[in-house]
């Protein structure tokens, strides 16, 4: 598959052009940190003001409609919860790695292609597909995503979504799942003692715990509010000062274990009792780790030490369609669809909520991206990025400006790296907890023992953890590319069946037209250059079965999957307009 690895050498271009872009860059090179963040953060809130508010009123909402939280209230799936908890829940589980790997990896383009396609991609890619995934949910009993294909589309096209997303969600179990086994290894290579790694485990471990806890008590003695605001801040400060004092040293393969156990049980609970609370308990650390960026940049006010630009190809590696897979999260991410359907939908309390939950949470992400770029690239030296991994550039950099609070470096290091672990956790346990819903969704249609079997919740779960549990034996280096470009093809088959949502129930829908074919294309393309990359090694004598052979067969899987879904949505979406239904 193609090595998105960070690079610093680029390809020469047609002489005239790269001696203008040189000078393009040497002007803009020297950029200031603090108002590339302030420029960001003024668009970002412009295009909420604006943009999104304009989709709500094209679209309708009506604030005194029963949402599918109240009408089909369960206590599992289906839970009411404030504007504030259910953003919270949507901003944990989108926020993974991805703001922080993403732009700091295609920096090698230059920080000024990174800069505009989070920016582009954030207002008029992400946050439209998030809002109007979780609009079309709510709209539809919160359906997920493949049921509301099902419903506009018809079966097969739901049937081959369903599977291509559960393909999906195996990836992103497994290489999350690694990230965080691996940040929570206590011990080098050398065995020697890490103290932050194991601390982090040990906060991670009472986060759950205690977010059981916490959720018990906010329902049961109907806490809301500032109280549950100032309770859960005292939750986490004491949860911090208890685990950085007991660290819990455990090796990455005890920590695998653990990860998949926990996935398991965040599957199986209800939402109210460790999703919902965790995911609140963890917005507060995820927030003040995006404020402390912001503050150190604005107390510290870096220079951008990279070229604004450094050539269509680097490394042999086309910034066409390679920048738009490599940054996906802060941009456009197909995964953030599945939540705003598969989850968040089913707890919204009011229409309303809508857009700061979907709209809003993607454009903090966005911040976070745009936040990850910045210190990266005043880290640079000489136009290129530390030897180190991007979450190593990022902690480090955080680390330091935690120090502007007189917090000490070992503390600050601990805090760092839970965070990091926490951009890993909220995004596992909700993916896991899909992929179960979608396999049952699979299942429903069969009536047979077998069907009936795995459509146990419980069985359906283990279904889903088993094989992504295999290919995470990889590591995540390896299913890492395959799961970018599968990302961003989730994204654009999303974008393919909303339109059809929209343009079905008499809504605009042209403003997905150009994300949806622009997204397919990008991906598309990735794609058969990652299959290129196998045929490469195939012909090199370095094929590996385990490795490339499994990630061949799941990329062919994928674009099979993908080409199905666009042929059934594309009828649909270009047919008899006779066909639109009352909107709803």
């Amino acid at each position: 598959m193609i090595n998105y690895g960070s690079v610093n050498t680029h390809h020469p271009l047609n002489p005239s052009i790269h001696a203008g872009l040189e000078i393009f860059g040497k002007e803009v090179a020297m950029m200031n940190g603090l108002t590339l963040v302030c420029i960001a953060i003024v668009i970002f809130a412009f295009a909420y003001l604006f943009y999104g508010r304009w989709l709500v009123k094209t679209w309708g909402i009506e604030p005194d409609a029963k949402t599918p939280a109240y009408r089909f209230e369960d206590g599992r799936d289906f839970a009411p919860a404030s504007r504030f908890t259910v953003f919270a829940h949507q901003f944990s589980s989108i926020t993974g790695a991805g703001p922080v790997t993403g732009p700091i990896i295609a920096a090698m383009f230059g920080w000024v292609p990174a800069f505009l396609w989070i920016i582009v991609g954030g207002i008029f890619f992400g946050a439209v597909q998030d809002f109007t995934a979780l609009y079309a949910s709510v709209r539809n009993d919160g359906k997920s995503m493949g049921k509301i294909i099902e419903q506009y589309v018809g079966k097969t096209g739901c049937k081959m979504f369903l599977l291509f997303s559960w393909l999906f969600s195996l990836l992103v179990i497994a290489a999350f799942s690694d990230i965080m086994a691996s940040t929570f290894n206590g011990f080098s290579k050398t065995g020697e003692l890490l103290g932050p790694n194991a601390a982090a485990g040990s906060i991670s471990t009472l986060y759950v715990f205690v977010a059981m806890v916490f959720g018990w008590a906010v329902r049961r003695f109907h806490i809301g509010g500032v109280k549950e605001v100032i309770l859960a801040l005292i939750c986490m400060v004491a949860m911090i000062a208890v685990g950085i004092a007991n660290p819990f040293f455990a090796s990455r393969t005890s920590w695998l274990y653990a990860t998949y156990a926990y996935c398991f049980i965040a599957s199986v609970l209800p939402m109210w009792l460790l999703i919902q609370p965790r995911d609140y308990l963890s917005v507060f650390l995820l927030l003040g780790m995006i404020l402390a960026g912001v503050v150190g940049i604005l107390v510290g006010n870096p220079t951008i030490n990279m070229p604004a630009f450094k050539g269509f190809t680097v490394a042999n590696r086309p910034l066409f369609p390679i920048l738009f897979v490599t940054i996906a999260c802060g941009a456009v991410s197909g995964f953030h669809s599945l939540v705003s359907s598969g989850t968040s939908s089913k707890t919204i309390s009011n229409e309303k909520d809508m857009l700061p939950v979907g709209y809003g949470a993607m454009l903090i992400e966005s911040v976070l991206g745009v936040v990850s770029l910045v210190i990266a690239c005043s880290v640079a030296v000489n136009g290129a990025l530390p030897k180190a991994t991007p979450f190593a550039i990022f902690g480090s950099a955080i680390g330091r400006y935690f120090s502007i609070f007189g917090i000490p470096p070992y503390v600050s290091n601990c805090i760092v790296t839970m965070c990091i672990s926490a951009l890993a956790m909220t995004t596992i346990d909700a993916v896991t907890r899909i992929g179960r819903m979608m396999l049952q969704e699979l299942l429903s249609e069969y009536d047979s023992n077998a069907a009936k079997f795995l459509s146990n919740t419980y069985v359906a779960t283990i279904v889903t953890l088993i094989p992504s549990y295999l290919l995470c034996l990889g590591g995540y280096l390896n299913i890492w590319p395959l799961f970018g470009a599968a990302n961003q093809l989730l994204s654009a088959l999303v974008l393919i069946a909303l339109a059809v949502f929209l343009r079905t129930t008499g809504r605009k829908s042209w403003m997905l037209y150009i994300p949806m074919t622009f997204m397919f294309v990008v991906t598309m393309s990735a794609l058969c250059l990652s299959l290129y990359g196998i045929y490469g090694k195939l012909m090199a004598g370095t094929f590996v079965l385990m490795v490339d052979g499994l990630q061949l067969v799941v990329a062919l899987a994928l674009m099979f999957l993908a080409l199905m879904v666009v042929k059934h949505c594309g009828k649909e979406l270009v047919g008899d307009t006779a066909k639109s239904q009352t909107a709803q």
